[in-house]
């Protein structure tokens, strides 16, 4: 929490008032033909656009309104924020403490369900910024076309990790896993799917295995592992992973205490690692956001690249390996 929602925010909040002036300079351009011929002077000035809505997404329910609004105000615009209806305790207390330190005509919270968000989303903004699900932002998308609003989506995706033949399996495990478990998965940027050498791949789970247990013996009273956001989330993930399991693929739950994680009220899902699940499946056809990584063995570097590139492009890529040309392919194609 102090990473993901402070940290970040208070860091962007200073970088912007460390930088604000020399972003608002006016910039010096070469004046077009015609007009240089007679003298004529060019010069960009940067404007507020006005007010700016956010609708920010439940899994980093501070972060993402007040990362954002530092570049909003910096510019000088006013705000107007949806967060999420998901989080309803940090959601109230961010609407409380806006109209305790900003005038309502320079930042507002607005608090509701699906239909305040329909509506915040058809206002007139000068422009708008989303964050969160694909099947949400096209509805956000929809509405802000009526009143040709400019909208800047970030809505997630697939993101693959290239594990490369001469990565460190053990290194490339203990940051994969660690980055996976953060937020029990629940990140945009969290990895859905590694490609590990075959060769590696019962090194990998076990390197796996033993970081997850190191950070976490224990998982379902261990309250620095993140429960899943809501019961239907849980639904979600908890299907898929019994999907990939009646059909026979091989899961590894890395649950170090043996614990039974089916309690609804807990919401806890240790990390686990399933192994070539067929394209069909859930897993490989919807965002995780969760505790799952899918591990996808190969041999040939070729095939992993045509495999991204033939689907939708995904926020993230990351690559281990010290082959320095072999990483600069995988970012070229």
């Amino acid at each position: 929490t102090r990473m993901s929602e402070v940290m970040t925010s208070v860091g962007n909040l200073k970088y912007v008032k460390k930088n604000l002036k020399r972003w608002m300079k006016p910039e010096k351009r070469s004046a077009p033909v015609p007009m240089n011929l007679f003298g004529a002077r060019a010069k960009v000035y940067y404007q507020p656009k006005g007010v700016v809505g956010n609708m920010t997404p439940w899994n980093i329910p501070v972060g993402m309104v007040f990362s954002p609004l530092a570049d909003m105000l910096g510019a000088g615009n006013r705000v107007m924020v949806k967060p999420s209806e998901f989080t309803p305790a940090t959601s109230a207390l961010t609407k409380e403490l806006v109209s305790r330190y900003f005038d309502p005509t320079e930042m507002a919270v607005v608090t509701g369900g699906p239909e305040t968000g329909a509506a915040f989303a058809a206002l007139p903004f000068d422009h708008l910024l989303f964050t969160g699900a694909t099947a949400v932002g096209r509805m956000v998308a929809r509405a802000a076309a009526d009143n040709l609003t400019p909208v800047t989506l970030e809505l997630g995706g697939k993101s693959p990790v290239f594990i490369g033949i001469s990565a460190d399996i053990t290194e490339a495990a203990d940051k994969i896993i660690t980055g996976k478990a953060q937020n029990a998965g629940q990140l945009c940027i969290s990895p859905d799917y590694a490609f590990v050498p075959e060769a590696r791949l019962e090194a990998f789970i076990a390197a796996a295995r033993s970081t997850f247990g190191a950070q976490f013996p224990s998982v379902r009273a261990n309250p620095d592992y993140n429960a899943i956001i809501n019961a239907r989330h849980f639904g979600r993930v908890k299907a898929a992973i019994e999907e990939v399991r009646a059909a026979g693929v091989r899961v590894e739950d890395l649950n170090p205490a043996s614990e039974d994680w089916s309690d609804e009220t807990l919401r806890k899902i240790p990390v686990h690692l399933v192994v070539d699940p067929p394209d069909d499946c859930r897993l490989m056809q919807e965002e995780i956001f969760g505790p799952v990584l899918v591990l996808s063995t190969y041999r040939d570097i070729t095939r992993c690249i045509a495999y991204v590139n033939a689907r939708a492009r995904p926020l993230a890529l990351y690559y281990f390996g010290t082959d320095g040309a072999e990483r600069e392919r995988v970012l070229r194609e």
